[in-house]
């Protein structure tokens, strides 16, 4: 069996569907060595250090597609070309897009409804790219693999799918994030400036992950108790951010935020390693990564009380209503000045964490390109 992939989130600094992408790739490769696997771009991918060609399994290859007008038409026109003058079995969209013509047996990922089910937490331009692509997706597409059954359900609502016709495959934390060294935790405070007692929260800064909840817990304790914690916050800049700075400025808290930027996987597990609490009190999720990564390294998590998160993280977090930031506060403080409370917590989610492995995703996956192929036999 010769697989390809759609490398594209694999082109630039990887947030959680670049992540998605290279893991189940490796692990395919890993759970079926004698079948081939290639991810796609037209650009070079794999290019960031600690994803060197070299770190892949001998049954995986990323291949650039070099061309600066199939770069823009590439969906359209550039991947269809190259898909035809190459022998793939079958076609793997990992981010919502296949190509819409040829005879090849596809599957797409569909991470989340967000852009139709949000569409005020997006840019314009993505929200009307997506309203007419989705439904011709799923259509095109032999399966559909999505990573919760909440949005299992979501997609046959709202895309008017059939439940047999879409697979649930959980994503995991990836290897790297386990409990980090004492050294490590310092070198990584030290060099970030970072206080003691943080919280953090790790995403791209964009309307649906709700960093204003967040910020308007930290003003109401700061507000009504004399706890001072940091707040750190790793991520890039997206978009629509411009209430959110507003709000922060009016507020003066400027000197309790600490904006990293996006930062290294090692990094980044230090600091999992070393907060009070991690917070994550997204809007909507597909399935929700850095809650899971978070207690894979040992932090107390306090999350959105929504059906993806809650679906990922069991019982093992604090929830929240996402907009309830009185209650977010109140949460925050109790694990402050709760050591018994924290330490539940991590325990229980280094127990939950433990239960999602990108090896289980991968055969899943499999399972998912077999079916497929064999209805496309029987159909031919």
């Amino acid at each position: 069996m010769r697989i390809g992939l759609d490398g594209l989130p694999l082109a630039g600094p990887k947030t959680g569907v670049g992540h998605y992408t290279f893991e189940l790739a490796c692990g395919l490769a890993r759970a079926a060595p004698a079948d081939q696997f290639e991810l796609i771009a037209p650009e070079p991918i794999l290019s960031s250090a600690g994803d060197t060609p070299h770190r892949l399994p001998a049954n995986l290859r990323a291949t650039h597609v070099k061309s600066s007008w199939l770069r823009r038409k590439w969906w359209a026109v550039g991947l269809p070309l190259h898909l035809k003058r190459v022998s793939f079995d079958l076609f793997h969209g990992t981010n919502y897009d296949v190509p819409l013509w040829g005879r090849r047996p596809v599957v797409v990922t569909i991470h989340d409804l967000s852009l139709l089910l949000h569409p005020a937490t997006h840019p314009e331009h993505l929200v009307r790219r997506a309203r007419p692509r989705l439904p011709l997706m799923v259509r095109a597409a032999g399966m559909i693999i999505t990573g919760t059954q909440s949005v299992k359900r979501e997609i046959g609502e709202h895309l008017r799918v059939r439940p047999e016709k879409i697979a649930v495959t959980p994503y995991a934390p990836r290897r790297i994030f386990h409990p980090a060294s004492p050294d490590q935790i310092i070198e990584t405070k030290r060099r970030l400036k970072i206080e003691d007692d943080f919280l953090l929260f790790v995403g791209t800064i964009e309307p649906r992950k709700n960093l204003i909840t967040l910020i308007r817990a930290l003003d109401e304790i700061l507000r009504a108790t004399s706890l001072a914690p940091q707040l750190v916050i790793a991520g890039n800049k997206g978009w629509l951010t411009d209430d959110l700075f507003a709000y922060i400025k009016s507020a003066h808290l400027e000197d309790r935020l600490r904006f990293t930027g996006y930062v290294s996987d090692d990094d980044l597990r230090a600091l999992y390693s070393s907060c009070r609490v991690s917070v994550y009190p997204s809007l909507y999720e597909g399935f929700g990564l850095p809650p899971l990564e978070a207690m894979a390294c040992g932090a107390p998590v306090i999350a959105s009380r929504i059906p993806s998160i809650m679906e990922t993280v069991g019982t093992a977090a604090c929830l929240i209503a996402p907009t309830d930031f009185r209650a977010l506060a109140e949460s925050i403080i109790r694990l402050f000045e709760c050591d018994g409370a924290r330490r539940r917590l991590s325990s229980a989610g280094l127990e939950r964490a433990a239960k999602f492995s990108w090896e289980e995703t991968a055969r899943l996956t499999l399972d998912v390109y077999h079916e497929v192929l064999a209805m496309n036999a029987r159909q031919s």
